[in-house]
């Protein structure tokens, strides 16, 4: 099956974009809106309109396949692409991919983003943005040509197993990180809440307060609204390297904090993500390296969660090799090719590491549900509820295309069976 046409059209994401340098050093609120100018290259606000591309491919048979080119809300941060803006990439879609994509044969997935990946060095198609949403029109094309799911795609061309099991689910709250985690306690959610802390003075605290007395008050919520003892989530927070700042990146001394979350955590597992920032890959990793050691030589049972400076698929095989980290986020959009996202799944579970298939708030229906069929064929150890910081809308997108991928194929292996 080949592509006989394929569309472009610009569109909103689920959130938007945020300078995270200036939002670090203090960029004060104005309501929805940050005050002061970006720090951070391509940004006009600290805080602008999310935003994406839609591809539709038209194959020969008429079927429409679907993909959305979206980028993570911190864009140009810590080693990632810069700003995706739909005004301008459109054109160059429209010039120079467009010509080069009617015509591919879209009968294998895996064989059609070895085309994909020619363009990564390409000095207009190089944005990783441009390979996510590609790659998701690609692999809805693929299944539309077999006649099958996105999910068995996958299982079919990377010979994995068929399960129906569901995946564990992360909430993230954004700024309301207090009522969203009553509608996550209320949904049952897995992991919870993210909780956004990037700023120090007035979500961690100068001496990390502010952050401990949350970690204490997510414990008692939790025990206080849950139905039954038997809902025992995880407790899962991104501090976006603020931990390093008020400690000067001393491992023994984000350590000790952590100890201190911990005991506030009681009786929920804490996974930290981000917890310093190095300001270089290779530094990233050596210094999560020593919070981890440190926090094994205290009989800490904190997880560490590589964030920060693991943007693309080699990026993380090397975190995951120096077992410097606990978890790996797999940032989604940041991974370019949703095949990637794949096989660093794959590369992490082989290697005896956590796999947290992530993303961004920053992104879309369409996105969101690809993700979701690349996961419950690769089964990571948590899968972000997405888009979209208000919770609700991401679980509807996340949670009933799962239930629906799980229902069809029970059904398909009770008939098989009989």
């Amino acid at each position: 099956m080949k592509i006989k046409n394929v569309f472009f059209s610009k569109g909103f994401s689920a959130f938007y974009f945020d300078d995270q340098m200036a939002i670090k050093v203090g960029a004060q609120q104005d309501g929805f809106v940050y005050c002061g100018s970006p720090l951070t290259q391509g940004f006009s606000a600290i805080r602008q309109s999310g935003e994406c591309i839609s591809i539709t491919l038209e194959l020969e048979d008429g079927q429409l396949a679907y993909g959305d080119c979206a980028a993570v809300q911190y864009s140009g941060a810590a080693g990632r692409d810069p700003l995706f803006a739909a005004s301008r990439f459109i054109p160059i879609l429209e010039k120079e991919l467009k010509p080069l994509i009617i015509g591919l044969d879209v009968g294998s997935f895996r064989d059609s983003t070895k085309w994909l990946d020619g363009f990564c060095n390409h000095p207009n198609l190089a944005h990783a943005a441009i390979h996510y949403g590609v790659s998701q029109a690609l692999l809805d094309a693929s299944a539309k040509a077999s006649r099958t799911s996105m999910f068995e795609t996958v299982c079919r061309e990377w010979s994995l197993p068929l399960n129906s099991d569901p995946l564990a689910l992360f909430g993230q709250s954004g700024d309301d990180r207090y009522a969203a985690v009553d509608k996550m306690i209320l949904k049952g959610i897995s992991a919870l809440p993210h909780g956004l802390i990037n700023n120090v003075p007035k979500k961690l605290g100068e001496e990390g307060g502010k952050l401990a007395e949350y970690v204490s008050w997510l414990s008692h919520r939790i025990r206080t609204l849950r139905a039954d003892a038997s809902y025992h989530p995880t407790l899962h927070i991104d501090v976006y390297g603020t931990i390093g700042l008020i400690f000067d990146n001393d491992p023994d001394r984000i350590a000790d904090y952590l100890m201190l979350l911990e005991e506030r955590a009681d009786p929920f597992q804490l996974y930290i993500e981000g917890p310093a920032d190095a300001g270089s890959k290779q530094g990233q990793i050596a210094l999560l390296k020593l919070i981890r050691q440190a926090l094994k030589s205290r009989g800490s049972s904190v997880k560490i969660v590589a964030d920060e400076w693991c943007n693309t698929f080699t990026d993380v095989v090397e975190f995951a090799d120096a077992e410097c980290c606990d978890m790996v986020q797999i940032k989604t959009p940041d991974l370019g090719g949703l095949h990637n996202t794949i096989e660093a799944v794959l590369a992490c579970k082989a290697r005896g590491i956590e796999a947290y298939q992530g993303g961004t708030c920053n992104e879309t229906d369409i996105s969101a549900r690809a993700c979701l069929h690349a996961a419950i064929a690769t089964r990571p150890e948590r899968l972000l509820v997405k888009p979209g910081m208000g919770f609700d809308e991401g679980m509807t997108i996340t949670a009933n295309e799962m239930n629906r991928v799980r229902s069809c194929l029970a059904s398909r292996i009770v008939r098989e069976a009989a």
